[in-house]
């Protein structure tokens, strides 16, 4: 397992310098240094000297090359440097930020998975029935809407007409309780239409299992076929699913975060692509790459944990 685990690190780090020198060029082809001068300058009408000079004293002014190799070598030691918008140093913005963000995407992850799966149970044991026929229409109803309808209703409803929460804002402390409930209820119902329809089209396929059919002539009841058998092989696919979502537990949701106003690293992301602060994107789409292959190894790990075949191999 460890050589398995050193192999794929191994690995990643052309995924890093590949993703990191696309997301180079990119910026350049949508930004040009003057025009990130222009921006980041607090002189209304910049002069060309002033502009000139924001672009040397940020670097911009060398080749291509010479500035991807010095930022591919200080992002690989996490030197991230300043931001070229505020000239705060971006780790200083990243703690302060990585709060927030994992507080709320953390609890959104785990009520979602604990709802879906519960829904997905429920959907497979009365399969076939006006019960299932209903949870899948919902599912696909829910699917149908997007993200900025529930973010909007769920202001307008809950904060406005109810008044049971904030309609944005953050405070740290226990206070942050009252700011984290709207936001965690609507990422979680934006969630639920696609993964419940996927963990009981899961438990579906391993219902039909020979293993099963084995449990059921011993004379064990669908329910305990369910939460005995189906569940523990049906968790493979329901880990390789969730995997995506690792990243954003630490980098926040970009949507949610701006629409609540909540300073958490999503609204950082989003500050800095407004901005044209290219500092700050680097940092986080390196951040986020890191994050997702971390995530990919931990999945691998869990297999073994979960699957003995996986351990045998």
């Amino acid at each position: 397992m460890l050589r398995y685990v050193l192999r794929r690190i191994a690995y990643a780090v052309p995924i890093l310098v590949g993703v990191s020198l696309l997301t180079f060029f990119l910026f350049y082809a949508v930004y040009t240094p003057e025009q990130m001068a222009r921006k980041n300058l607090s002189t209304k009408n910049p002069t060309p000297a002033q502009i000139e000079e924001w672009v040397k004293e940020h670097g911009y002014d060398k080749s291509r090359s010479e500035q991807f190799s010095k930022h591919m070598k200080e992002l690989l030691l996490l030197r991230f440097g300043k931001s070229d918008a505020t000239k705060q140093d971006i780790w200083e913005r990243i703690r302060a930020g990585v709060g927030p963000s994992s507080y709320i995407a953390s609890l959104i992850f785990v009520c979602s998975i604990i709802t879906s799966i519960s829904l997905a149970l429920v959907a497979a044991y009365f399969r076939g029935t006006y019960l299932d026929l209903w949870i899948t229409f919902l599912c696909v109803l829910m699917m149908s809407i997007v993200y900025m309808v529930y973010i909007i209703a769920g202001q307008y409803v809950f904060g406005k007409i109810l008044k049971l929460s904030p309609l944005g804002g953050w405070r740290g402390g226990l206070d942050a309780a009252r700011f984290v409930i709207l936001p965690m209820i609507i990422g979680v119902i934006y969630g639920l239409g696609s993964t419940v329809r996927l963990y009981r089209t899961f438990m579906l396929d391993e219902m039909n299992q020979d293993y099963v059919r084995t449990a059921r002539a011993k004379g064990i009841g669908e329910r305990g076929v369910l939460l005995r058998h189906v569940l523990k092989n049906a968790a493979i696919p329901i880990l390789t699913s969730s995997v995506a979502v690792i990243p954003s537990l630490l980098l926040g949701s970009l949507l949610l975060e701006q629409f609540f106003g909540i300073p958490g690293l999503g609204s950082l992301t989003v500050d800095a692509i407004n901005s044209q602060d290219f500092a700050v994107v680097r940092a986080m789409v390196f951040l986020g790459t890191v994050l997702y292959i971390v995530g990919l190894i931990l999945t691998d790990i869990s297999y073994a944990l979960v699957d003995p075949r996986v351990r045998l191999e």
